[in-house]
């Protein structure tokens, strides 16, 4: 298949077995005329073992957004250009979105070529539902953000997946731990496709001390998937159950006021959660029509 001049490919290289590149993926990056690499240091070894001698440009976080007049004038002057990450598919949880976003407003011509990608990899063999999935990314590295971030996907329904780097695991773990609760089933996924490669699917009580006695298993790349929360009880609350998470919530986050109510009446944390949902989405709602009903009386 030949492409016109002026082309940047999303190449997906290996994320860990060399033998899983693509020939297409090959074939293009023999022969574009610049090849943008996340880190030079570590794409020339990959590039040099397949024989590719190309010249290539960095393009990172910090300056993906200032690259942007220089990819616009490569392209324009007809010469196409790859762009790859470290590992995997380009721009999943790795740099390349503001580049990528730039030129397609300026209609260039963008082209994938498809190939390994560690979440997907991960999640077609946890054994976790792959019908719906939500993917996260990344947690913060700072202990009351990433417990924010986890809060308030307390009551997601669909797989979470999410990337977390070695020495922040077991932090991540504990934290998922304490909003999830241990009998969450969570799959922790390392090392894909590389010679110590691990898979593992369990509640999150046998996960953590799994991990924590071998600190071999705190090596490597992780993804960390979580079974979605089960679907919420459709349960009717009364005016005095919706008069109390009225009056928690004025005191307390919703989540904490959702399980003090749901401890209190014996009713699902989740009946509480989902009315609030409601009761705030009609409170919108009401503002918006009374507000847009102002404005219009307001012009005549």
């Amino acid at each position: 298949m030949t492409h016109k001049p002026g082309t940047l490919f999303i190449v997906a290289t290996p994320i860990g077995n060399l033998a899983d590149i693509s020939e297409r993926a090959l074939a293009i990056l023999k022969q574009v005329d610049h090849i943008a690499v996340e880190d030079t240091r570590h794409s020339a070894p990959l590039l040099k073992q397949f024989g590719i001698h190309k010249p290539l440009k960095a393009i990172h976080d910090h300056n993906e957004r200032l690259s942007l007049g220089w990819f616009s004038k490569e392209l324009t002057a007809g010469h196409s250009i790859a762009l790859i990450s470290d590992a995997g598919t380009p721009l999943i949880a790795d740099p390349g979105y503001h580049l990528v976003s730039g030129l397609r407003a300026l209609n260039f011509t963008i082209v994938p070529i498809p190939g390994p990608c560690a979440l997907i990899t991960a999640l077609s063999a946890s054994g976790l539902a792959t019908d719906h999935f939500c993917f996260e990314g990344f947690l913060s590295a700072k202990t009351a953000a990433r417990l924010a971030q986890l809060e308030a996907l307390c009551f997601e329904q669909r797989t979470m997946v999410f990337y977390e780097a070695p020495h922040r695991i077991l932090e991540t773990l504990h934290a998922m731990h304490s909003v999830f609760g241990e009998t969450r089933l969570i799959c922790v996924a390392r090392e894909l496709t590389k010679t110590f490669e691990t898979i593992k699917t369990a509640p999150l009580a046998e996960i953590i001390p799994w991990i924590e006695a071998d600190t071999n298993q705190q090596r490597g790349e992780f993804v960390v998937m979580v079974a979605g929360a089960p679907a919420p009880d459709k349960q009717e609350l009364s005016a005095d159950e919706q008069r109390l998470l009225t009056l928690l919530r004025r005191h307390m986050p919703l989540k904490a006021a959702s399980h003090l109510a749901a401890e209190y009446t014996g009713k699902s944390k989740n009946a509480f959660y989902d009315f609030f949902k409601i009761y705030t989405h009609f409170i919108i709602t009401i503002f918006c029509f009374y507000f847009r009903d102002f404005i219009t009386r307001k012009h005549q």
